[in-house]
């Protein structure tokens, strides 16, 4: 059985990382490798899933929890990626509030599943705007002034930069060269010894600098870090979480481009009135030919829409939710409720066929190895 490289890219929701993946995927498959994607999420409706399919067949999603508390499934989602697809390269994201993965998921592929994988060493992607709010929280006092997020959710973005192989200063071309060296002298203090990285998803020329890093390195998972895992149970437990698919029906006239960013603004809105941060929202508008993704990862952030979608009026399209706030799942469930329709006035009819709102449960991992194999 030949080995195939695994390569997970870690972060916080709203790092960036399904950007990362599908550059990365569709510069390898132009490169003619074939590259399988394993998506994580806590439910099932995942928009990132609906986005890579654009990109690869090769896609399997791992839902109920984290790859490292549903370590079986990943398992059997690397097996069937082999034997149906046969990749030359895997791809996975895990779910973004979860950490400790080196001792959960990386130490355990690397000492069970030696002969069929070869994992690359570990990315972790940081957003600039958390990456600085983040560091100068330690965990129990309150958080910097201007923090909506509390301390446990900044424990969790802490413990997966110190777990990383390579921490990835994602969005860099937002930041001038004297905000990059900033932020790399401050992880540079709180994370010594870390490399890092600067660069843009975006970029071509930097993914592909990337990701001959990340092919070539031999060394994966090579720190383990403590943590406490009533704090990140705390931590993961102030997110309601919310996956909701719709059917949309968009009338004569509409402007389809324009409903999804009226509905991430409503979203900011409203969110933003209840101070309730948002650490990710995000929404796929599939149209079979053709896409719109959205995105919005701040109650300061402007929403990012991209792509277009074709058909008749009186057709149907299928809208994906997934929201990440730090609010409680009821008010969440309601949030999207009311933002659907006041975004889709009356030349848009939408119809939601599901919706799943929640907290997280507390971490259960299959494995978790103490030390570096």
């Amino acid at each position: 059985m030949r080995s195939i490289r695994l390569i997970l890219v870690g972060g916080f929701l709203g790092a960036g990382k399904t950007t990362l993946l599908t550059q990365a995927a569709s510069r390898l498959i132009q490169q003619g490798k074939k590259v399988g994607i394993i998506t994580n999420d806590q439910a099932a409706g995942l928009v990132d899933t609906g986005i890579v399919k654009r990109v690869s067949t090769g896609v399997r999603e791992v839902a109920g929890g984290c790859f490292c508390c549903r370590f079986g499934d990943l398992i059997s989602s690397l097996k069937r990626l082999l034997a149906d697809f046969n990749p030359d390269v895997i791809l996975a994201e895990p779910v973004g509030s979860c950490t400790d993965l080196s001792a959960t998921v990386l130490q355990p592929l690397k000492k069970l599943y030696a002969e069929m994988l070869t994992v690359a060493p570990y990315s972790v992607l940081a957003d600039p705007a958390r990456l600085g709010e983040a560091l100068k929280a330690d965990g129990t006092a309150p958080s910097p002034a201007g923090a909506l997020l509390p301390p446990s959710v900044h424990y969790i973005f802490r413990k997966q930069l110190e777990e990383a192989d390579l921490i990835v200063l994602n969005k860099a071309d937002l930041l001038t060269k004297a905000e990059v060296r900033e932020l790399e002298a401050l992880v540079a203090r709180r994370i010594p010894g870390r490399p890092v990285l600067a660069m843009s998803a975006l970029s071509e020329k930097e993914v592909d600098a990337w990701l001959a890093r990340t092919l070539d390195g031999t060394k994966a998972g090579t720190t383990i870090a403590e943590v406490d895992y009533d704090t990140y149970a705390e931590g993961e437990a102030e997110l309601g979480w919310l996956n909701a698919t719709a059917e949309i029906r968009p009338g004569r006239g509409a402007d389809m481009p324009g409903f999804c960013r009226e509905f991430l603004l409503r979203m900011r809105d409203a969110l933003r009135a209840k101070s309730a941060d948002i650490a990710h929202l995000k929404t796929l508008l599939d149209g079979g030919e053709g896409a719109i993704t959205g995105n919005l990862t701040g109650l300061n952030a402007e929403p990012s829409v991209r792509g277009s979608v074709g058909g008749e009026p009186g057709g149907r399209l299928t809208l994906l939710v997934n929201a990440r706030v730090h609010v409680a799942p009821e008010a969440l469930r309601a949030t999207v409720e009311r933002c659907l329709r006041e975004a889709a006035g009356d030349k848009i009819a939408v119809e939601i066929r599901n919706m799943a709102s929640f907290r997280p449960g507390r971490p259960e991992p299959t494995h978790r190895f103490d030390r570096i194999v």
